[in-house]
């Protein structure tokens, strides 16, 4: 059944794009300015992993987890008559995913809350070039799910030099959250509530919600140092304040007791990344990419990855990849059965912990001239593996398919 919804999406976006094309004749003037597709991405992808550590149950137990993820991308260009280019971007993710650690919220049922769920998250950018190198751009976003629900809106700046060869970009986030709190089963108030089905027959008590915001300023600089090497330079600065625990996320104590995860109302993040792309040759090209991380939780982070395209011939190319990444505990944090009930803040979330993970793998990309299949517009094919590996003994597999249309 996938491999047919893929086929008919594929047919389908070739015949979209053929006709989005201007057609021949008189290729001047009015009609290339007309509003135009200029590009569709589709997206696919499928991640499952597995562990021992799920936070859920406090640091032990399952973290077995399952994703299907699709991803369309539609982008349209308009030149006016002062040659100002307008750019709409609208994107469509659907994900739906299986959790065997979250079933545990509620371990004597088999339907507890985000057990399983499926989440939609349409955005819609647009943005303007002039004729002086200038680009300002705003985004608006939406995410639901079971739980949760996220507003997003963003504005950008960019100035390129005259030469394009070198570029400056700010760009402003902010997400606004809505988390419905569902407790362990056996935490929960006495009376009913906080399982996430307010109203519902097993529960009339209404939900509870808590927020979360957050707001991000990111800065990057590019350069093109010569015909070989370009570099970038990144800075983020990130604002997050409210529900920053997860509260069906279960703490034990070192006497015994239990409590739900609790962490501080707010949180400071601030990377720090550059990047640098060297073009070999004709065959071979080296992307390499160094982060530092650190926060006001106590996490210091380092990550450095490498991606090699090799170019077999004109139309086939495979990009084997490597990450590396490191960091130490967040303050609050350890392990099952560890806490003590003196602490002010407590996790046993392994994503909080001290731990080093490898990902490794390559993608495969088809961009032949007549296109794929011998249809025109269908320009690449990608298809991209990976192999997650962590200290604290999570793994995990991804496979992803990126069909572009122009």
């Amino acid at each position: 059944m996938k491999k047919l919804s893929l086929t008919t999406i594929v047919w389908f976006f070739g015949l979209f794009c053929s006709f989005a094309q201007t057609s021949g004749g008189d290729t001047t003037g009015y009609k290339q300015k007309k509003l135009s597709l200029q590009e569709v991405d589709f997206v696919s992808g499928y991640y499952h992993q597995d562990g021992n550590n799920s936070a859920v149950t406090g640091g032990i137990g399952t973290e077995n987890l399952t994703d299907f993820a699709n991803n369309l991308d539609l982008i349209l260009l308009k030149t006016d008559k002062h040659n100002r280019q307008y750019t709409w971007a609208f994107e469509l993710g659907i994900d739906h995913y299986t959790s065997a650690s979250s079933d545990n919220i509620d371990p004597n049922t088999k339907s507890g809350p985000s057990s399983h769920d499926t989440r939609i998250y349409p955005s819609l950018a647009w943005s303007e070039k002039d004729t002086k190198n200038n680009t300002f751009g705003i985004t608006g976003s939406y995410s639901t799910e079971f739980d949760y629900k996220s507003y997003g809106l963003g504005a950008n700046y960019a100035k390129s030099s005259a030469d394009n060869n070198r570029e400056f970009s700010v760009h402003l986030q902010s997400y606004f959250d809505r988390w419905t709190l569902i407790y362990p089963v056996e935490l929960r108030p006495p009376g009913g509530g906080y399982s996430g089905r307010g109203g519902s027959r097993r529960d009339s008590v209404p939900n509870v919600y808590k927020p979360r915001d957050s707001y991000s300023a990111s800065f990057a600089w590019s350069q093109v140092v010569n015909k070989r090497m370009q570099i970038a330079i990144l800075m983020d600065l990130i604002y997050q304040e409210g529900l920053l625990a997860t509260d069906y996320q279960r703490v034990y104590f070192a006497d015994n007791s239990e409590r739900i995860e609790h962490l501080p109302g707010t949180r400071f993040k601030l990377p720090l990344g550059a990047r640098a792309n060297y073009f070999i040759d004709d065959r071979f090209i080296m992307r390499a990419y160094y982060r530092y991380y650190m926060d006001d939780w106590g996490i210091r982070a380092h990550t450095a990855s490498l991606e090699v395209p090799v170019k077999l011939n004109a139309f086939i190319s495979i990009s084997p990849f490597y990450r590396f990444y490191q960091q130490n505990a967040a303050d609050y944090f350890a392990p099952y059965g560890m806490h003590e009930t003196s602490q002010e803040f407590y996790t046993s979330d392994f994503d909080l912990s001290k731990f080093t993970s490898h990902f490794f793998g390559a993608g495969i990309r088809f961009a032949p001239e007549n296109g794929i299949l011998k249809i025109r517009h269908w320009s690449n094919l990608e298809i991209r593996y990976g192999h997650y590996v962590r200290s604290t003994g999570l793994h995990s597999d991804i496979i992803s398919l990126n069909a572009t249309f122009k």
